[in-house]
């Protein structure tokens, strides 16, 4: 198996980005775009767990579009052959401190575009260094 092929890698990482301006921009249209219109589709949230591309957009139809400014740090895309990706990044809010968010996405190459099919976003208490 090719792992971090270029090409996909550089698509994988536009998607990726496109999502986060997205999200910190409340384009709900392009978020939506993005999750892949199936029963099937996953993301489990900080306080939600949503079953299926209809959930979802539920929740981002829903959701208020306030303090959704974040930065993000160590994020790692690796794609697997040409049509799987993972991408997983840390991000920071300013309303949260002392606190760490945690994202992880499944890409997968469709027909219609590279679609997330799977999502967990957690948040926990920042580790200390040592």
């Amino acid at each position: 198996m090719d792992i971090d092929l270029p090409d996909v890698l550089a698509e994988v990482t536009a998607q990726f980005t496109r999502y986060e301006k997205a999200l910190v921009t409340n384009e709900v249209a392009v978020l939506d775009e993005l999750f892949r219109n199936d029963s099937r589709t996953l993301r489990y949230g900080i306080g939600e767990n949503l079953y299926g591309y209809d959930e979802i957009m539920a929740f981002r139809a829903g959701r208020p579009p306030v303090g959704l400014m974040r930065k993000i740090n160590r994020t790692v895309i690796t794609t697997y052959g040409r049509d799987t990706a993972i991408a997983s990044t840390l991000f920071y809010r300013e309303s949260t401190p002392g606190k760490v968010g945690r994202q992880m996405q499944t890409w997968i190459r469709c027909p219609e575009g590279w679609r997330i099919v799977a999502a967990h976003v957690s948040i926990i208490d920042e580790p200390k260094v040592t």
